[in-house]
């Protein structure tokens, strides 16, 4: 299986996101100190944070790395199949991306970052482009954008319950 945009990888810099799609960004300050950073990367790189907002999650390998595949799934209906196209794993910064695959209601890529900035707050960002490709998503308009704008305030949510958990 293939991509199905050809921009991969877009979301890696922080720059510009591609033309022709919709975007979304959104960066949140979710706790303080090592502890709750890396207690939020680990959630981040298991897929423990789309669990926790009640995805079920199969994947090839249980951490993310480039090349495994992601397959979420939402009150057994909705699959949507995805491969993770980069991995950051430095010492303030952690996370990855991934990208539709072939049978994913939309086109597009989605990643999930964990900063650690220098007076140690810890902040998570989601950013991602997409467009509808199946033709129920195409037919749901707003509706489709609203849900992603929902999932990504689950996300900053679960993000910072992870963060509040380790500073415990």
């Amino acid at each position: 299986m293939s991509f199905t945009y050809p921009e991969v990888g877009a979301t890696r810099d922080g720059g510009p996101l591609p033309s022709g799609y919709h975007h979304a960004r959104v960066r949140e300050r979710i706790g303080h100190g090592r502890a709750a950073f890396t207690a939020v990367v680990e959630g981040v790189v298991t897929f423990e944070l789309h669990r926790s907002i009640g995805l079920r999650v199969a994947t090839s390998q249980p951490r993310a790395a480039e090349g495994v595949r992601v397959t979420s799934t939402l009150a057994g209906l909705l699959r949507v199949p995805c491969e993770v196209v980069w991995v950051l794993d430095e010492d303030r910064r952690g996370g990855y991306a991934y990208g539709t695959l072939p049978g994913h209601p939309a086109h597009g890529e989605e990643s999930f970052v964990v900063d650690l900035d220098d007076h140690d707050d810890v902040w998570f960002t989601v950013t991602a482009f997409s467009r509808a490709a199946a033709w129920y998503a195409r037919l749901g308009g707003p509706l489709t954008r609203t849900a992603q704008a929902v999932a990504t305030r689950r996300y900053v949510t679960a993000a910072r319950r992870i963060a509040e958990r380790a500073a415990r």
